[in-house]
């Protein structure tokens, strides 16, 4: 039940007094109980959410399993730090993640607590390994708020203005996008371009590469595009990272999205998804790799949380006994159906994209075909108003990206679809 003299609007105006302004929030509401793929304020409205904490509840919100093994792992202990006193959970949880994770050879894994912590503590691995300072990345990638992911994510606003200088040895090369006209060609040829205008390849510790965009659009890569990194990596000495944070844990409808290419990446980032709720970062890879670090260069007080990893063990079971990298792609497949559907009478739909169940809308005014950043802002507000959650993206912020649980009913998945469709068609209609 609801208090009645708790609104949202009185927790906006006690969070605006109390919380840094720097922190943003995507819909005016606050949060009072969910289950799998619903949500309930504090006013007792319903919502469908299709953000999932932005990716990272993709086995629902509350599901059985993680709820009964984080309240099991809580009965035993809460924290020991892994590096003071350690637990099975950790050892267990690794061992499950390197059997997993794409590739032959022998691998190895460590975690901590955050997306961004993985970006950071595989930096500190290829410099370890390799000796080397560059790092390349793309134009348009996210891959974190702390520093040195800071240098790598590729957008300013909100992420890089006013927070440099960057760290240095950090470059930015395009990422294939077939509907922006940018060619798998020219990316590599971008690369290319680094090594003799910017830095020479010997110098290049590490190429990080999400195998689809999250922030810059939800823009899936493709097997060329991998296999011809791949090369080029392999030709400079170059280590491939291949950032999964978003993109892993069956959200893709794989374990790892980087399985749809036939590219074995050297190091994988993984955060969101893996923890169901929990707070965990992972980093995986060539064993020889992960253990150029010496002890005590890796770790952190937090990291790999006792409850954490419990919860992450569930999820993988959920995952292989409930088939969700099967009903990711069945997700997906239902999803741009829907929208390519919309985008014959919606003509501010410019593109529908996707991988598995990560899949995406571009608006545009049909006019000019220009980013339509309003459009997108005005659907994700009318979807919040008749109950809906959704989040942008893309580099002018005129991208809708869907994040569904992987676990979400088809009827409530369709429910969601016809609130965007509704939406869209009013204003087509001048409504």
């Amino acid at each position: 039940m609801s208090n009645p003299t708790t609104t949202n609007a009185s927790l906006m105006t006690r969070r605006t007094a109390a919380v840094a302004r720097g922190i943003g929030n995507a819909h005016p509401v606050f949060a009072a109980r969910a289950q799998n793929a619903e949500l309930w304020d504090v006013e007792g409205k319903r919502y469908i959410d299709f953000c999932s904490g932005i990716a990272v509840v993709n086995t629902g919100h509350n599901h059985p399993r993680v709820v009964e093994a984080v309240s099991a792992q809580l009965e035993k202990h809460s924290h020991t730090c892994f590096q003071v006193a350690a637990y099975e959970s950790y050892v267990e949880l690794a061992e499950r993640l390197v059997k997993h994770a794409p590739g032959d050879a022998p691998k190895k894994a460590m975690f901590m607590s955050t997306g961004a912590e993985a970006i950071e503590n595989a930096v500190k691995i290829v410099r370890a390994y390799t000796g080397r300072p560059g790092v390349i990345a793309f134009n348009g990638a996210f891959h974190g708020r702390t520093m040195f992911a800071l240098a790598l994510t590729g957008k300013v606003v909100p992420y890089k203005a006013g927070f440099g200088p960057m760290a240095g040895e950090v470059y930015h090369a395009p990422y294939p996008s077939p509907y922006h006209g940018v060619t798998v060609d020219d990316a590599i040829e971008g690369i290319e371009k680094l090594f003799k205008n910017d830095i020479d390849p010997a110098r290049v510790g590490a190429i990080f590469v999400e195998p689809v965009q999250g922030e810059g659009g939800y823009i899936p890569g493709s097997a060329e595009f991998f296999q011809r990194l791949r090369a080029l990596c392999d030709t400079h000495g170059i280590l491939m990272v291949a950032d999964e944070i978003q993109t892993g844990i069956a959200r893709t409808g794989k374990l790892f999205a980087m399985e749809h290419f036939g590219v074995v990446p050297d190091l994988t980032t993984l955060a969101k998804g893996l923890g169901g709720g929990m707070p965990i970062s992972a980093v995986v890879g060539r064993a020889e790799v992960m253990d150029a670090v010496a002890p005590g260069g890796l770790g952190s007080t937090y990291a790999g949380h006792p409850m954490a990893c419990a919860a992450a063990l569930a999820v993988l079971d959920v995952v292989e006994k409930e088939r969700l990298c099967e009903r990711s792609a069945a997700i997906g497949e239902r999803l741009r159906a829907g929208f390519k559907r919309m985008a014959k009478d919606c003509k501010c739909i410019g593109d529908v994209r996707g991988l598995g169940a990560m899949t995406a809308i571009e608006l545009i005014d049909p006019a000019t075909g220009a980013p339509a950043a309003d459009v997108a802002n005005r659907l994700k507000a009318e979807a919040f108003n008749r109950g809906l959650l959704l989040l942008t993206c893309g580099s002018y912020g005129n991208v809708i990206r869907v994040m569904v649980p992987l676990t979400i009913s088809d009827a409530v998945l369709d429910e969601g679809i016809a609130i965007i469709e509704a939406v869209l068609s009013e204003r087509q209609n001048g409504n």
